[in-house]
């Protein structure tokens, strides 16, 4: 029996509600995933909407062994000099050939942590990264594009482009559902088809 991949998703406080719906919904939905929210507190974090969301475990590496991914979702509060360091849980998902991704603010999270050294990257922005933490490894390899790239088991994207955070993000972990993953794209894509 195939085991269920376990994705871990990074929250703070000020998350970006828009940014993992599409990731979440579809990782447990369409391809039997297991979803677990991590967080530097236990208590409730507020969405820019206004929602609360209470974590299920902290971002200790050890506590999350088990994750075969983890995913850094924006916030207001990831460019601030207080945002928590979650270099050791993303270093340890790595180096257990797992897949971290960030999108919007929570790049910053893995510039911090010297994973965009030696792979191609993007963000909100060219610039936007060194404007908010400083020349961090791997900038060179800043790739200005309005969606995700994926580069080995790296995956970052602008906080505008959840759509296609979530495929490649996905086509990273489940590799052998490439075909779905398309279909999955396609019907995402439909919405900005226009009619004639």
């Amino acid at each position: 029996m195939e085991q269920k991949k376990k994705i871990g998703l990074v929250f703070i406080d000020e998350f970006a509600d828009w940014e993992f719906g599409l990731l979440t919904g579809s990782a447990v939905e369409w391809f039997g995933a297991r979803t677990v929210a991590l967080a530097p507190s236990s208590g409730p974090l507020r969405s820019i909407g206004g929602l609360h969301l209470v974590p299920d475990r902290g971002l200790d590496p050890e506590e999350n062994a088990d994750l075969d991914a983890v995913a850094v979702i924006g916030a207001n509060t990831w460019p601030s000099e207080d945002a928590p360091d979650i270099a050791p849980l993303l270093t340890s998902v790595l180096s257990r050939g797992g897949v971290v991704g960030g999108i919007c603010g929570g790049t910053l999270a893995l510039a911090r942590a010297g994973l965009f050294e030696g792979r191609k990257h993007t963000s909100n922005g060219a610039g936007w990264i060194e404007t908010n933490i400083g020349d961090y490894a791997g900038s060179s390899l800043y790739q200005d594009v309005p969606y995700a790239v994926h580069d080995g088991h790296i995956v970052s994207a602008p906080g505008s482009a959840p759509g296609t955070f979530a495929t490649r993000f996905l086509g990273a972990v489940l590799p052998d559902k490439a075909a779905e993953i398309a279909e999955m794209r396609g019907l995402i894509a439909r919405e900005y088809q226009t009619a004639s």
